[in-house]
């Protein structure tokens, strides 16, 4: 570990020397994870993506990517592109990334189950901000806004989400 891994515990998300409140998967935090599970998967977990609302944030880090309308991921196991990026029109199973509330005005995406995915493994796990505190998310980790904000604009290439079983 260093202190540029973000590392969750039962007392939140450690990230420099700083611990962040969050919230986590509504199925709890899991070894086995599955899709449709609502858990938070072990492991360690790179950081391999970082998108974000131009039209209602700056760029909060150089290498971020905008979410554009017609932007979607791929959630159907039974097809080619699960667990990727897609774009609109889509006729398979799919969650909007550009969404009419905040949840994902800025997101870090993990490696979970990524770039080969295992059907039925689970899709992505994001790190998002969370609807409010002890919510629990569909298996992401969920931050305050301004908690998510510091920590995208301070995440290096050696970043890493560890999660603890």
């Amino acid at each position: 570990m260093t202190p540029d891994d973000l590392v969750l515990s039962p007392l939140g998300l450690r990230f420099r020397g700083l611990r962040y409140p969050c919230t986590i998967g509504r199925g709890g935090i899991s070894a086995r994870k599955r899709e449709g599970d609502g858990a938070t998967p072990v492991g360690v977990h790179r950081i391999v993506g970082m998108m974000y609302r131009p039209d209602r944030m700056a760029r909060p880090a150089d290498w971020a990517v905008p979410i554009r309308p017609g932007d979607l991921w791929s959630d159907d196991a039974g097809h080619e592109d699960y667990n990727m990026m897609v774009r609109a029109p889509y006729p398979h199973s799919h969650e909007a990334l550009r969404r009419g509330d905040p949840l994902y005005d800025l997101v870090l995406i993990t490696d979970w189950n990524w770039p080969e995915a295992v059907p039925r493994r689970g899709s992505c796990i994001f790190i998002h901000r969370w609807r409010r505190p002890g919510y629990p998310t569909e298996g992401c980790i969920g931050l305050r806004p301004d908690h998510l904000r510091r920590i995208a604009g301070q995440i290096t290439e050696r970043t890493r989400l560890i999660v603890r079983g």
